[in-house]
């Protein structure tokens, strides 16, 4: 039987040290969760109204859902770092902007410059997976994961810090965190092009997958060919359930600042940047416990699948309660609730996607999961703004555990029929590995069979 191109494996480039990327995204997602907790009060100072304000969302992921597929389209072409300093720049200047804003639509042209040129994190993602063997790659990936838990622990944290000098110091640290991270990618990373398809010169990639580690890529203009994934057997629950918990997520971190400062009072004044900045760092230093390998535990012990109902229904507790509770006490407990949940449903949807996703669809359904992501971080600040600016700050938090608990009762289609069948390669094509170990072999064999057609990856050359 002849081999699918669309399997073809890929000529990984030579190993290279990956501590550049890591800084790299350390520094990004520090500059990232700087500007987080404050933005939308930052929008106020400016007689921003709260629909104004959770609109500044809305305008950055808009942006970024056209600019992030091209950027990756270009990426594969041209390579990864000119294509991530070009994001960094226009990062840098997005927040040297919004620091000197006097008005507020100098805020708006901010974050279209900055989500124009929005794609750090996915750049440094394919750039992990061109320089590591497919066996690696997921140690590699919990760099950023690291990353991650880092800078939502110190961004917000240094936030809480400098707002008692100005609200503006925090965005001025975080665009000199953006130059840092030029600086890093300019000096510190090896450039080249990304690695070709194996057999890229035996005609054997026609309609197969193209440049990059996760094979083609699709453009937002593209989207009606997601379509397919959406309607695949418990892959398309898994994309549902993805979309409802990041529909969850961008209500509540468009609007809680907005709630915060509205509900909660400390010392008796309500809550400035400041304390919202020290309960996100709180909630940052949970996920790093979470992440540093209480999660894989978790995994191990109870599964993926039971894993993310205990993540929704986290959700939904922790939202509830968020609507219900006016003490700062309750407060930390809600968020210790919802810290759980949101520290769980990412990485283990994630993996459950990708697992149902052939292997050369890797790159189209992750690029799907970032395009759910902007659609949602598009439409839920419009509804927050309005719930907020007419005084429904308790729905505000119910609606965020609506979607949680959507997300919930959607298992039946996703991640509860993924409980009950083995895990096998997605796609629905005939003579399928009833499970992922048969896929393993099946690729180490087919992997063999394209070597003696073509040269070892291990005897191109690197940069």
């Amino acid at each position: 039987m002849a081999a699918k191109p669309a399997t073809l494996p890929l000529a990984v480039k030579k190993p290279v040290s990956l501590l550049p990327i890591f800084l790299i995204v350390l520094v990004d997602v520090f500059g990232l969760t700087l500007v987080f907790p404050l933005l939308t009060i930052y929008a106020e100072h400016f007689q921003a109204t709260p629909l104004q304000a959770t609109l500044l969302v809305s305008v950055y992921a808009g942006c970024q859902l056209v600019s992030g597929p091209l950027l990756g389209q270009f990426s594969d072409r041209f390579g990864r770092k000119p294509m991530l300093l070009i994001s960094q720049v226009g990062t840098f200047f997005g927040f040297l902007l919004l620091g000197q804003a006097t008005t507020l639509w100098m805020i708006y042209v901010s974050r279209v410059i900055d989500g124009s040129t929005a794609g750090n994190l996915s750049l440094a993602q394919a750039y992990i997976a061109d320089h590591t063997e497919p066996k690696d790659r997921a140690r590699s990936f919990g760099l950023i994961g690291v990353a991650f838990g880092l800078g939502f622990f110190i961004g917000p944290f240094l936030t809480g810090y400098l707002v008692h000098y100005s609200l503006a110091a925090p965005i001025y640290l975080a665009a000199g965190m953006s130059l840092t991270s030029i600086l890093c990618t300019l000096f510190l990373l090896d450039g080249g092009p990304p690695p070709q398809p194996e057999g890229i010169g035996l005609g054997l990639t026609k309609d197969g997958a193209g440049p990059g580690p996760g094979g083609k890529r699709l453009s937002v203009l593209q989207f009606g060919k997601y379509t397919q994934y959406f309607s695949r057997p418990v892959l398309g629950g898994l994309l549902f359930q993805y979309f409802c918990y990041v529909l969850c997520f961008s209500i509540f971190t468009s609007g809680f600042a907005l709630f915060a400062e509205r509900t909660f009072h400390y010392h008796g004044h309500p809550f400035t940047p400041r304390e919202i900045g020290y309960l996100f760092a709180y909630v940052g230093l949970l996920g790093i416990f979470l992440q540093g390998g209480l999660i894989g535990r978790l995994v191990k012990r109870l599964g993926e699948a039971p894993l993310i109902s205990a993540g929704f229904l986290a959700l939904v507790a922790g939202y509830v309660g968020l609507g219900l509770c006016h003490k700062v006490t309750p407060l930390l407990v809600v968020s210790t609730i919802s810290a759980f949940g949101n520290g769980v449903l990412r990485p283990t949807l994630t993996s459950l996607i990708t697992q149902r996703a052939g292997r050369s669809e890797q790159g189209v359904v992750l690029g799907l999961t970032q395009s759910l992501q902007s659609v949602a971080a598009i439409i839920a600040p419009i509804g927050v703004g309005l719930l907020i600016q007419h005084g429904h700050l308790r729905l505000w938090a119910f609606l965020a555990a609506s979607a949680a608990a959507v997300g919930l009762l959607a298992a039946r289609r996703g991640s509860g029929r993924e409980d009950h069948g083995a895990l096998r390669e997605a796609a629905g094509a005939p003579n399928q590995p009833t499970d992922l170990l048969s896929h393993r072999r099946d690729l180490s064999s087919h992997r063999g069979d394209l070597k003696n057609q073509s040269s070892d990856w291990k005897n191109q050359p690197g940069d």
